[in-house]
């Protein structure tokens, strides 16, 4: 099968806090890093996306912001743990959204940047109440991702 380019994905990228039109009379507006961070703390949970043997993985997580950095927690025996702990910093990338498909409008925002599990205890301790989950089980690892490429956008009425 093959897809026809969408005519607007030739157009320039409009400047931090320009809206385009989606065709569908709303409007795209990318948000500045500041705009796209705060909304993400606003977010109780995501997706983190790395590589596993080569391929692309996506598994859903709680997560807060602090200190700049998008703090989760992840299952001591899960595959997106083995992957964080077997190199230091490997990069991941985080995705967060609130979409109103009825309102057609919403937000979403994708942090880029090295993960690497927390071991100071006072830190552990600190960020491990406000992540855990009814699913959550000793063992789990508290992970920071620094966001060294954050890119986001609001969709205003018509996605």
């Amino acid at each position: 099968m093959w897809i026809e380019p969408n005519p607007t994905d030739t157009e320039p990228e409009p400047v931090s806090g320009e809206s385009r039109p989606t065709g569908h009379r709303g409007s795209v507006v990318d948000l500045d890093r500041a705009e796209a961070m705060r909304l993400l703390a606003q977010a109780a949970c995501g997706r983190v996306v790395f590589t596993r043997d080569a391929l692309p993985a996506i598994r859903p997580v709680r997560h807060i912001v602090r200190d700049d950095r998008i703090i989760v927690l992840v299952r001591l025996i899960s595959r997106t743990t083995d992957v964080v702990c077997a190199r230091d910093r490997v990069v991941v990338a985080y995705e967060a959204d609130d979409l109103d498909p009825h309102g057609r409008s919403g937000w979403a925002v994708v942090v880029t940047g090295p993960a690497h599990p927390i071991t100071d205890p006072d830190l552990i301790a600190r960020y491990e109440p406000m992540l855990r989950s009814g699913l959550d089980r000793a063992g789990d690892v508290v992970v920071a991702i620094e966001p060294t490429i954050v890119s986001g956008i609001a969709l205003r009425g018509g996605y």
